[in-house]
């Protein structure tokens, strides 16, 4: 597939309409935007004179192989958001690029293979944007679902347990613990999940 879309320094005029970019998370990056839910994909580090301009369409794509993992739409800069997700102190410089997502595949991310990339941020024209956002299908129908999240603590107190449960919920987080989800009214289909994927818990099924 090839781009035709002019680059754009951020805020540049829109007359033309709305652009359509391919965006390529850093490395490391997918698994953290797996793990957590963000509402926003922050980056920095980009060359100001390629970065979209608000309102622009975003294909966010994670590497190795090339593959669909969400969409978006550029937004504004507003106040001073973590580049790291993980990392609240972390600092964002002043040319960084935010995308709203407005859909996302992670869990089941979609070949790119045969999308030529320029960088971390390449043009595409309006087609090659929609034969990609295409492959998606339509969005899975939502439904209503019980997490729950269980630590023995030893503590002098309830009110000490539960100040322990969150320090070691903040301490391991989802890389280490594991989570129990179910579809509700449905409790007996309870699945455990570490590292945003289904992990077995019987230590007799491990053969």
């Amino acid at each position: 597939m090839t781009t035709d879309t002019a680059h754009r320094r951020s805020g540049a005029s829109h007359a033309e309409g709305p652009g359509a970019w391919a965006v390529l998370l850093p490395p490391g990056r997918y698994d953290a935007e797996r793990l957590v839910h963000h509402d926003t994909l922050e980056l920095t580090g980009l060359d100001d004179r390629l970065l979209p301009g608000p309102g622009d369409q975003v294909a966010v794509l994670a590497d190795e192989p090339p593959r669909l993992v969400a969409l978006g739409r550029v937004a504004v800069p507003t106040g001073a958001v973590p580049e790291d997700p993980e990392d609240p102190q972390s600092d964002r410089g002043p040319d960084a690029l935010v995308v709203t997502y407005t859909r996302r595949a992670f869990d089941e991310p979609v070949p790119a293979e045969t999308l030529a990339l320029d960088g971390p941020v390449t043009a595409l024209d309006p087609v090659t944007f929609r034969e990609l956002a295409d492959r998606l299908g339509p969005a899975p129908q939502r439904q209503t679902w019980l997490v729950s999240l269980d630590l023995p603590i030893e503590a002098d107190s309830p009110a000490e347990a539960v100040r322990l449960f969150w320090a070691y919920v903040q301490e391991l987080g989802p890389r280490e613990l594991p989570a129990f989800v179910s579809p509700s009214g449905d409790e007996l289909a309870m699945q455990a999940f570490v590292l945003g994927a289904e992990a077995n818990q019987d230590p007799e099924e491990d053969d």
